[in-house]
């Protein structure tokens, strides 16, 4: 072991040291000590054999025994421990530019948050701001590090490449070197994590579509250009290839990098028990091509009905779509309004009457308030005070608005016995309440389920939040049998939130589908913290199409009228 990997082992552990605010002089003994070691003009293994690194000025007893240690065989137990004993995430944070062991150790205390993605979420919900020491300005600061960090990992959230894929759909569409464009790969599957953006485009010049792809921006490093296929890494860090394929061959391509893989086999599969092959280039009798000037046109020749694209994940799409019996799939301009939206009577960023207004300029005809119960103290959770407060406003501006309804809900902790958060008295006076767990994150699988299940068995339980709790390249779901509360879900008549922000995504759509052969009714939900996340409810009706829903399995397509039977208040 050389002494750069010493010094850099001792520098850890004076972080390590500082993120669990020992003594600031034992991590300065470390970082100073790392210094010695680095500077040491003497071979350090010569130094521990012959007993004379305690000679050197900087190094004490206890950091000569522990470098002797780590010399001799190749380990050293404080350091591991050291680190067993400190979430591996925490240190991830040091990375995040302007962000300390100090504050990283307020944020873990008084938030448990263990991740970047948790540390992120927790910006765009505003939980950083009430912290000691932090604020608005730090809150921004540490979101816009976060996003400098992010720039160089290898998966990323669906809305942020999608956006990314958009800019430079349009930026090539404007270039009019391509006959056609299309975004491709899981982002055209709206598949909730992604690795990269794949671009198809025809044209009967490559070269030129090449050469404006290159010239793009946003691109920071091309990593390898071709006639056919160029492939470069934009400024936000996210790989990007570009396929160019002919006008006659651009059908069959787009099928085949739209994906799945599991589904193009299964499709190829079904092309040769009819005698035909299948390709990214055609589809062929022999060697003669069977002409296709649409995808729509692939699927018709093997007998097939279309497929969108969200459903391509060989799970029965294939057969539905040869019985005719393929849904047909929610839109966007199916939503009528919206739930689960927090203001700044809890954590949110804009007041009641801005949340409003938004949605009102979005054209929805209603809008669920529901900031956080008073357990939920981390997120300025309603005191029985505050109810009444927010209540009083909401009251008058139903009487100032006659194109919307604003509908008085809350949503409830689900509190480790599942009992809700507040009385009886209380939980009767909102027009509905979404039961979400935000605590307690450890329980065991049964436990967990009985708690999930006992808040369903809640009278005054109407929609189930983010069922398993997961944050996406953050934290995992919790322990919970998700099918025996679907299954509860369905007997006692709860609905499901399909929460659609883009952290979250929960419920999973592997687990929509199940939900809808069971006869539960989702509700796809912005858990907005501000106007911009009212937009994100567009992310959830992606993971509603994946999990085969049509409007009418979704409560935001109803009319006000059918929500105030729905919610039992007229």
């Amino acid at each position: 072991m050389d002494k750069k990997e010493i010094a850099n082992i001792l520098n850890d552990i004076g972080l390590l040291l500082e993120l669990k605010g020992e003594n600031p002089f034992k991590s300065r003994a470390y970082y100073n000590a790392a210094r010695t070691i680095e500077l040491l003009e003497e071979d350090i293994e010569t130094l521990v054999k012959e007993d004379r690194l305690k000679e050197i000025k900087g190094i004490g007893e206890a950091i000569n025994k522990k470098i002797t240690e780590l010399v001799l065989t190749g380990k050293m137990e404080y350091y591991e421990n050291l680190k067993a004993s400190i979430p591996e995430g925490l240190v991830e944070m040091l990375k995040i530019p302007g962000l300390g062991p100090k504050k990283i150790k307020i944020i873990y205390e008084k938030l448990n948050i263990t991740t970047i993605r948790e540390l992120e979420y927790a910006c765009i919900e505003n939980r950083l701001v009430d912290l000691p020491g932090f604020g608005v300005k730090t809150q921004k600061k540490i979101f816009e590090g976060i996003q400098f960090v992010k720039q160089f990992s290898g998966q990323h959230l669906f809305a942020e490449v999608y956006t990314e894929a958009l800019k430079l759909k349009e930026y090539l569409d404007m270039t009019k070197t391509a006959l056609v464009t299309e975004i491709a790969g899981s982002l055209r599957r709206k598949k909730e994590i992604v690795k990269d953006i794949d671009i198809l485009a025809s044209a009967s010049d490559s070269s030129k579509v090449m050469e404006a792809f290159v010239n793009y921006q946003d691109v920071r490093e091309v990593i390898a250009k071709g006639d056919t296929k160029t492939s470069v890494t934009l400024k936000s860090g996210i790989n990007t290839d570009l396929r160019v394929v002919t006008e006659k061959e651009f059908p069959y391509a787009l099928h085949h990098f739209t994906g799945s893989k599991e589904h193009n086999t299964a499709m190829r599969h079904r092309a040769k028990q009819m005698g035909i092959k299948m390709n990214e280039y055609g589809l062929f009798k022999g060697d003669k091509l069977i002409e296709c000037k649409s995808e729509e046109e692939i699927f018709n020749k093997l007998g097939l009905l279309y497929i969108p694209p969200e459903l391509r994940e060989n799970m029965g799409e294939i057969e539905a779509a040869e019985k005719g019996e393929l849904p047909k799939l929610i839109e966007e301009k199916d939503i009528k309004g919206v739930f689960h939206v927090h203001t700044t009577y809890s954590d949110g960023a804009n007041t009641l009457v801005e949340m409003v207004e938004a949605a009102r300029k979005l054209g929805y005809k209603y809008i669920g308030i529901t900031d956080h119960s008073k357990s939920a103290f981390y997120a300025g959770g309603l005191k029985e005070e505050d109810l009444v407060r927010q209540w009083e406003e909401i009251e008058e501006l139903n009487k100032k608005y006659n194109d919307i309804v604003i509908f008085k809900g809350i949503e409830s902790d689900i509190l480790p016995d599942g009992s809700l958060d507040y009385g009886e008295e209380i939980l009767k006076q909102f027009e509905f309440v979404i039961a979400s767990i935000h605590s307690h994150f450890r329980m065991s699988k049964e436990d967990m389920t009985k708690r999930m299940i006992k808040a369903i068995e809640n009278k005054y339980t109407t929609i189930i939040g983010h069922v398993t709790g997961r944050l996406l390249l953050a934290r995992d779901s919790y322990e919970i049998d998700i099918y025996e509360v679907i299954a509860a879900a369905a007997h006692y008549g709860k609905i499901i939130e399909i929460n659609a922000n883009p952290y979250r995504l929960d419920l999973d759509w592997r687990y929509v589908k199940h939900a809808k052969e069971k006869g539960v009714k989702l509700a796809i939900c912005s858990d907005a913290h501000s106007i911009e996340g009212l937009n994100d409810v567009k992310y959830g009706v992606g993971i509603a199409r994946k999990g085969w829903l049509e409007a009418k399995d979704v409560i935001n397509t109803y009319e006000v009228h059918e929500i105030y039977k729905l919610f039992q208040l007229k």
